[in-house]
């Protein structure tokens, strides 16, 4: 039997309800001994449970029980794998109901817009949608074991500097095309119990008191129905967040703000109907909890671990195969070289950090072969190159057939807390990449890290494999690509730039003081690479394989279309070599050019499917009104533009195999500003009503620049005034320009009766 919550609500003194909306402690929710309602407690996340004492921290100072670390989201987005991601949140559930906790605080779904960023391991992509998808795919997973999540960090959470502080400052259509949509699609599809808002302000409020972000869009646009709490530390004026909607504040505020909430009801300046709302929000979840509670529910580590290193190894992507130099030979001789091959990094620092139960690194996988010689390479305390490390390892790989070097980045270049100052690599892991190039021409790098790195050594280089941050069994994971026990088939889910000057938001990435204006505007990532044609090291959504695939028969369900219908894309894809293999079929749609600054592509479908060598496999994909709209600031909406739309099949975002066309139009009508004596000619050939009115007295003016009737014109002067120039002027020209240049023939009144009556037609 549920709770009964309008009888508790309306059992509670308002002291008891505003208990509710703070914590018992760091991770407990309060209870109400009086009216039977227990304290339940949550758990940091969210690739694993970081579940600590009552005595823990939130940046995980002290011990967390032992768990599972899952490869991490900058790994699992690598994998275009909605499947996978409903798995890893299945095995988080099931620890969750073990542990008794009601809602794990993830995932993170930030975009990465700049490579610097400290906690770009937890974050899933530069894209939007795929970041939204991956993450309600994860969380239909946790709640299918009805446990909650948190998903966080709502919003525009995209630096670690001054975090607590800084001001995101981003125009309304780069929020909503952005840094919105990945939260919008995972709430409206997989309906997460709970959202964590954000340290940071955007556009000049509190997170946790934005009322905009909390409630008008949160729950009145997308229809959240669950409960809100703040990252830990988060509120500043707690009384304006309970009207705003932030409902949990954590951790416990120590009373403080509980007092200030009944303060303000008593004094008026808070509806006590905003506590009764959040309190109402907050029992419902718990209640949902505690309806289905299964502290039996066994939680079979070793399983989870073997499972954690089935889908790493889905989650590496190949970057460079020069010469097959990947797999390696069962029987050649190799050299592992590299402190990661023994010690792997295998998840980023602070809250997310996972106590493992146990660690597989690459050299525990390939434990008891004959055929493996090891060398560390490098120290991870020490940026400088070790001689005697860097001379061992040219030794070992010149005696060897192929050597691989683990490489990456070590735990003090990325973490939460603060970001990179940098893209570079460790310099003595660059120099020995180098070394060992060339007394060993087959070499292979593997990197663990969690964002981009520079390459000034890929070209020394045969083979590279982004294993990103992989989880604890990423050695069993590395030994399997490596090997050729599984086709790689991971892709990038992020862009990796030559160099970071070339990132769009190099110049201004950190702001100024406390405000960080997003000056690229919807020009992240691909978005900003693909429309510059720049260069980059590897596009987004590029991975290799051991095998190879063809794509065929691109077929849309309609040529022409309005933006109420739905537009059906087929397309076959066949393995054409010689192993079994997984391919993520890409679909971008390029919308036409226009006024507005629009990419070239945008990622609006991917599907991974597995095919036997000769085997081929139709992949459909089903595309709605937002698949084509973009956010248009005069109807505050989204809004689709008449024209010709291209749907692109790709491999990545640079590499487009196919391509068909299909005309849209769009169903609601582009508003029109007001005419005034300073709309120009071009703008009021859009509204055919106005021109109805103002096409006779601008021709007048042509008739003017061009001479009248005059069939002579002395040569000099026609050569000045060409005919292009006369058109050009007259589309530049605003209807006050009839003063001017239209014989005196009008008042400026009669221009303002003039714009009265169009702007007055129906």
């Amino acid at each position: 039997m549920g709770m009964d919550i309008e009888k508790l609500i309306s059992e509670m003194t308002l002291e008891e309800k505003a208990s509710l909306l703070s914590g018992a402690d760091f991770w407990h929710t309060k209870a109400v001994e009086r009216l039977g309602i227990p304290s339940t407690m949550v758990s940091d996340g969210p690739h694993g449970l970081r579940k600590q004492d009552e005595a823990g921290d939130h940046l995980g100072v002290n011990d967390s029980i032992k768990a599972v670390c899952f490869p991490t989201a900058s790994a699992t987005a690598a994998s275009f794998d909605r499947e996978m991601l409903l798995r890893i949140g299945e095995g988080i559930g099931d620890a969750c109901q073990h542990e008794n906790l009601s809602v794990v605080l993830g995932p993170a779904v930030n975009i990465k817009r700049s490579p610097l960023c400290g906690r770009n391991f937890e974050y899933f992509s530069e894209d939007p949608f795929l970041a939204g998808e991956l993450a309600a795919a994860l969380i239909e997973g946790v709640q299918s074991r009805n446990v909650g999540t948190s998903i966080k960090h709502f919003a525009a959470n995209n630096q670690e500097h001054r975090r607590m502080s800084s001001d995101s400052v981003i125009d309304e259509r780069t929020l909503r095309e952005i840094y919105l949509p990945a939260f919008e699609i995972a709430v409206k599809k997989a309906k997460p119990w709970t959202v964590m808002c954000s340290y940071n302000k955007v556009n000049g409020e509190y997170a946790s008191q934005n009322h905009w972000l909390l409630t008008e869009v949160l729950r009145n646009e997308w229809g959240f129905d669950g409960y809100v709490m703040s990252d830990w530390g988060a509120v500043s004026d707690r009384v304006k967040g309970v009207a705003a909607g932030l409902d949990l504040e954590m951790p416990a505020s120590g009373g403080s703000n509980d007092a200030r909430i009944v303060a303000a009801v008593r004094s008026g300046a808070l509806d006590e109907e905003a506590v009764n709302q959040s309190v109402r929000c907050i029992l419902t979840v718990i209640d949902r909890y505690l309806s289905h509670r299964k502290p039996e529910t066994e939680w079979d580590m070793e399983g989870q671990h073997q499972l954690a290193g089935k889908l790493a190894s889905e989650c590496m992507v190949l970057l460079k195969n020069e010469d097959h130099v990947l797999p390696f030979g069962k029987d050649e001789k190799v050299a592992v070289i590299g402190k990661f091959a023994r010690e792997p990094r295998y998840q980023g620092g602070g809250s997310s950090h996972i106590n493992s139960f146990r660690v597989e690194s690459l050299m525990d996988a390939l434990a008891g072969k004959d055929n493996i010689v090891f060398s560390q390479g490098y120290d991870t305390e020490n940026e400088e190159a070790d001689e005697e490390l860097i001379t061992q390892a040219v030794k070992a790989a010149a005696g060897c057939d192929k050597a691989v070097i683990v490489a990456g980045l070590p735990d003090s270049f990325e973490s939460e807390g603060y970001d990179r100052s940098h893209m570079r690599m460790p310099r003595c892991q660059v120099e020995l990449i180098e070394r060992v190039a060339l007394a060993n021409p087959n070499t292979v790098v593997v990197l663990y890290n969690g964002s981009p790195v520079e390459m000034p050594w890929i070209a020394c280089v045969k083979g590279l494999v982004e294993g990103y941050l992989g989880g604890q069994a990423i050695g069993a994971a590395t030994k399997a690509v490596l090997w050729g026990e599984v086709n790689p088939c991971g892709r990038l889910p992020e862009s990796f730039p030559l160099q970071l000057e070339d990132n769009p938001s190099f110049l201004t990435y950190q702001g100024e003081g406390n405000t960080a204006v997003y000056h690229e505007g919807v020009f992240v990532g691909y978005r900003y690479y693909d429309r510059k044609k720049m260069e980059v090291l590897f596009p987004f959504g590029f991975g290799l394989s051991y095998t190879s695939f063809s794509y065929s028969n691109l077929q849309l369900s309609a040529s022409e279309m309005d933006d109420t219908q739905t537009l059906s894309v087929c397309v076959d894809v066949t393995n054409t070599g010689s192993r079994s293999g997984k391919e993520v079929v890409q679909l971008y749609v390029g919308a036409p050019e226009c006024e507005v600054f629009r990419p070239v592509r945008e990622l609006k479908g991917f599907e991974k499917i597995e095919l036997s060598p000769g085997e081929t496999k139709t992949v459909t994909f089903s595309l709605d009104r937002r698949a084509f709209a973009y956010w248009n600031t005069k109807l505050h909406d989204w809004f689709v533009a008449d024209g010709d739309y291209t749907i692109q099949i790709g491999r990545s975002s640079r590499d487009i195999v196919l391509c068909r066309s299909v005309k849209v139009e769009g169903t609601v009508p582009e508003p029109q500003d007001p005419v005034s004596p300073d709309s120009i000619y071009m703008d009021l050939e859009k509204n055919p009503k106005a021109m109805s009115v103002v096409e006779p007295l601008f021709q007048k003016m042509r008739e003017t620049f061009a001479g009248g009737d005059e069939k002579e014109s002395d040569s000099a002067a026609s050569e000045a005034v060409t005919d292009e120039m006369t058109q050009a002027m007259i589309r530049y020209m605003p209807l006050r320009g009839l003063l001017s240049f239209g014989g005196g023939s009008l008042s400026y009144d009669q221009l303002l009766e003039i714009a009265d009556q169009i702007n007055n037609m129906q």
